[in-house]
């Protein structure tokens, strides 16, 4: 019986140091979370990520301010139209520049457009004009792709002076249309996006037709337009265009007829 607790007591003590030697042998593994064991790459790039700016969305632009025209007290539309028509008239090339020649239409190029109406308005001292208003109601104004598609509807082309003009079967001018605001102009390039406070349509006598013709022609595009703007017809001077008031302006034209 001795023999046998010695033998189990060395067995104890030889398994007891051998799970020791196992234990000092077997290799250690860090735990997950310990970032010296992290591999280089994934460590920069998640120090970097943690490194970017704080992201915001930026503040919206301000909205894109539409120019208004606006019409001023007091102003005589047309006769101050005309006298800034010398500004308003095409540059001429510069010295030493030619103009670029005309490419010749081939099968497939675009149609052409209408061709320009002709204005040939007597000088100064010899004229007379006859002129109505077409006024947007306060405080609206009219939209320029709407007084564009009117004055279109109407027959009018943008022309000389760079304002409307409505020509007869001759191409000659017969009406024009500008803006109130001086000095008075249109640019089709922005038209659409701008905001008028009305026309100023206008005869310029003498001209292709006579002139109680030519008055009666003035009103029925100005009622016409005035249909498709829903604005209000004045006099040149601004007053309310009144039944006595068109009595007034055709009596004076036929009496300086006779």
């Amino acid at each position: 019986m001795p023999e046998l607790r010695w033998t189990l007591l060395i067995l104890g003590v030889l398994f007891i140091g051998g799970l020791a030697w196992w234990e000092r042998r077997k290799p250690r593994h860090a735990p997950r979370g310990d970032a010296g064991d992290e591999p280089h790459g994934a460590r920069v790039a998640r120090e970097s990520a943690l490194a970017l700016p704080e992201i915001r969305a930026r503040d919206p632009a301000p909205p894109h301010q539409l120019p208004v025209v606006e019409i001023r007290e007091g102003q005589s539309s047309v006769e101050s139209l005309l006298q800034l028509v010398p500004v308003l008239e095409p540059a001429e090339p510069l010295s030493g520049e030619t103009a670029a020649e005309p490419v010749p239409a081939g099968p497939t190029a675009a149609p052409a457009a209408a061709a320009e109406p002709i204005v040939e308005w007597p000088p100064d001292e010899a004229r007379r004009i006859i002129a109505l208003r077409l006024v947007a109601p306060v405080p609206e104004r009219f939209a320029g792709r709407a007084v564009r598609q009117a004055l279109s509807a109407e027959g009018f082309l943008l022309g000389k002076f760079s304002i409307f003009h409505k020509p007869d079967e001759e191409r000659r001018a017969v009406l024009s249309a500008a803006s109130l605001t001086m000095p008075g102009t249109f640019d089709l390039d922005t038209m659409d996006s701008q905001r008028y406070g009305g026309l100023s349509l206008f005869a310029v006598l003498p001209g292709p037709r006579p002139p109680p013709q030519a008055f009666d022609d003035l009103l029925a595009t100005a009622r016409a337009l005035n249909e498709r703007l829903q604005g209000a017809l004045q006099d040149e001077q601004g007053d309310p265009l009144t039944p006595t008031r068109i009595a007034t302006l055709r009596d004076s034209l036929t009496t300086e007829t006779h």
